[in-house]
């Protein structure tokens, strides 16, 4: 079975909650919060966002960085809800593998200044 969340289908058992695309990634991360997933897809994106970007940070050195997030650091639900946002604004990556995706935003958000 399946909910409806904006317009777009969840499944109602977060354990299948998969990583396509970042049509799947955006899915998770914009459940709204009176969904009973709601606690799951959060800390599932969270964890998503979080993840990429601690592997970006420990394996691309500093010199060749091309996000730099500004001090103080951005909270992770701020960051969840700007790539949500902008991935809605930009809809031709829906179909793009789902960290290419959040990185484009964040590097688009968040870029270093050489």
């Amino acid at each position: 079975a399946a909910l409806l969340s904006s317009g777009a289908a969840l499944a109602t058992d977060s354990s299948t909650f998969q990583l396509r695309n970042a049509d799947d990634l955006v899915r998770a991360c914009s459940v709204p919060a009176d969904h009973a997933l709601y606690p799951n897809a959060t800390g599932f994106c969270h964890g998503v966002l979080t993840g990429a970007y601690r592997y970006y940070e420990s394996t691309v050195t500093a010199a060749n960085r091309f996000v730099c997030p500004p001090s103080p650091l951005p909270t992770r639900t701020t960051v969840m809800n700007g790539f949500v946002a902008w991935a809605k604004a930009n809809p031709k990556y829906m179909n793009e593998p789902p960290i290419d995706t959040l990185f484009r935003y964040l590097a688009e958000t968040y870029p270093c200044r050489k």
